[in-house]
């Protein structure tokens, strides 16, 4: 093997080691990143959301109940429900063509208004919070309607016996949720169960194929300039190193075959430059240790 091709062996070797290393390196770099984005965004979400829920229960529930439990009230108010009022804001926030994909649910096993009715994958959520009770936050991703989205999920318990008042039978909620919802649904929780979770989806795919874009432009801007690198190298090796000892070989083949006029131009100062040097002093040791045998044969 050439040392030509020896070398061009050990650049790319290091050229496919250094993209290997880097590539993954970076990968994961973007992919912590994107993820980071799509999780501060579920969790600022998540806290609006809570924001909602409390200013529900603390200024708009208190104004409502009356009128709720009012025995001529005939009509139900959802609006004095936290939930509701959470979902029907997030619906609001939701016109918003950028936030359109964006989605927050109290996925409930049980619920009273069947819109907030687990599905197979959020009731298995709310499953794993009830028997892992230290476990308050879950995330990952989920794939809906063909779009992958990033979930987190927080564990939702009935803490305040008041909610328990349309939540444990028919007969102690209010008439006029009866007649809205019915006596199927919503019943037969109890204090400090968890029955929901409280899950807000933000879409990924696109925070992630841009990652995924700039690792790709990444690794070509990389591969170009190991790329040139190795031209470059390849143009020295062959004009500093490889020429000059063709060079030397052809002088030196040259003299072998008694040609004493062929000789060296001038030498860099560097080692190949000695070596040329060094075999010009041979030769011109060799000549005359030549002549002095062709005197004394005479």
């Amino acid at each position: 093997m050439k040392i030509g091709t020896k070398v061009n062996l050990i650049l790319i070797i290091v050229l496919l080691s250094g993209i290997l290393i880097s590539g993954i390196a970076l990968f994961r770099v973007l992919e912590t990143k994107a993820q980071n984005e799509v999780s501060s965004k579920a969790l600022i979400l998540m806290q609006i959301a809570n924001s909602v829920r409390d200013y529900t229960n603390e200024r708009v529930q208190p104004l409502l109940l009356p009128k709720v439990d009012a025995p001529n009230q005939e009509k139900f108010i959802p609006e004095s429900i936290p939930t509701y009022t959470l979902r029907e804001v997030f619906e609001k926030f939701r016109q918003n063509k950028e936030y359109g994909n964006f989605i927050y649910k109290d996925a409930t096993l049980n619920p009273t208004n069947l819109r907030d009715k687990a599905d197979e994958f959020e009731a298995e959520i709310v499953e794993r919070f009830r028997k892992e009770p230290g476990n308050k936050s879950l995330s990952n991703y989920r794939i809906i309607s063909g779009e992958k989205l990033f979930y987190n999920a927080r564990p939702f318990a009935i803490q305040d016996k008041s909610c328990l008042r349309c939540h444990t039978t028919p007969e102690q909620a209010p008439k006029s949720q009866i007649a809205t919802y019915g006596k199927d649904n919503g019943f037969g929780w109890k204090l400090n169960e968890i029955v929901a979770a409280q899950i807000v989806y933000v879409p990924a795919e696109e925070i992630l194929n841009n990652a995924n874009r700039s690792f790709w432009l990444i690794i070509g801007v990389v591969g170009i300039i190991f790329t040139a690198i190795v031209l470059i190298m390849n143009q020295l090796l062959k004009k500093v190193v490889l020429q000059r000892i063709k060079t030397i070989a052809t002088v030196a083949e040259k003299v072998s075959v008694g040609d004493m006029n062929a000789t060296f131009d001038k030498q860099s100062k560097d080692e190949i430059g000695d070596l040329a040097e060094a075999f010009n002093r041979m030769k011109y040791s060799l000549e005359i240790a030549l002549n002095m045998l062709n005197k004394n044969q005479k």
